[in-house]
């Protein structure tokens, strides 16, 4: 097993064979990584993109603008709107493949109208565990994955993360809002301000790895275990029962699960 230096060496060298990249930029945890080295190896031959859209909060996008700013590379946004995509909304276990077909086909139109050789994202090898349709699309568009090819995981990113001074080392794991929906709910721009209101609430309480999922009149709440016992104590209870309340859902839950990574996958047959 190669050690994290060895790692390291082997994507600057992936990277140093690209002529000019674009890499999607999101501002978590993979794509900050991603763009800094790039950045440190191409210089100004590297833009980091930022699609921004319906399902990807604005305190997301305010942190992506920093990160680029702090970076030093060169960064631009686009627009999306995955909500308007036949095949979306309706959200079937195809989901993922549709939103990311958008997304890349607009990275490789940017590529080619200003002649960047290449467009990479910040998947990594964790991610090759679970179901993602969205690496289908990749795969089909050209799209490369550095971080991938250098056999990183999400600890080895995130430990050289912490070692480049990156703010991102400890961030949690973030995704778009749709994933808060099960499979065959429809996904509608109120109901993303509804969970993304609910969202905000606990950000700003300070709890750090969560997700409000939907479900219906019913919003069943996902925690790291060493947060649970917060959620039962007074003033928090109530404050978030008020809130996710005036947010239009009837009744509140607490997995007591806990958070887990793609857990609306669950139900999926594994031959999905």
């Amino acid at each position: 097993m190669n050690s994290l230096s060895q790692k390291m060496a082997e994507l600057k060298a992936i990277l140093a064979e690209m002529d000019s990249l674009i890499v999607a930029f999101s501002g978590g945890v993979d794509s900050t990584f991603l763009v800094k080295v790039a950045h440190d190896v191409l210089g100004d031959r590297v833009l980091a993109v930022t699609a921004t859209s319906p399902t990807y909060p604005l305190h997301e996008f305010e942190e992506a603008k920093s990160l680029a700013a702090r970076i030093g590379c060169s960064y631009k946004v686009l627009e999306s709107n995955e909500l308007e995509i036949a095949g979306f909304s309706e959200n079937t276990p195809r989901r993922c493949y549709f939103c990311k077909s958008e997304l890349f086909g607009i990275l490789k139109e940017e590529a080619e109208k200003l002649g960047i050789a290449e467009v990479a994202d910040g998947s990594n090898c964790d991610d090759l565990g679970d179901y993602r349709p969205g690496k289908e699309a990749a795969k089909e568009l050209g799209i490369r994955s550095p971080l991938i090819e250098a056999a990183m995981t999400k600890d080895d990113i995130r430990q050289l993360s912490r070692a480049l001074d990156l703010p991102t080392w400890d961030k949690p794991s973030f995704a778009c809002l749709s994933s808060r929906f099960p499979y065959g709910t429809s996904i509608t721009s109120s109901r993303v301000e509804q969970v993304g209101r609910c969202e905000d609430f606990l950000r700003q309480k300070g709890i750090r790895q969560f997700r409000v999922r939907y479900h219906d009149n019913v919003a069943r709440i996902e925690v790291a275990p060493e947060e649970l016992e917060t959620f039962i104590k007074e003033p928090f209870r109530s404050q978030l029962v008020d809130v996710f309340k005036e947010s239009g859902f009837q009744y509140i839950s607490l997995d007591l699960e806990g958070y887990r990574s793609g857990s609306m996958n669950e139900v999926l047959d594994e031959n999905v």
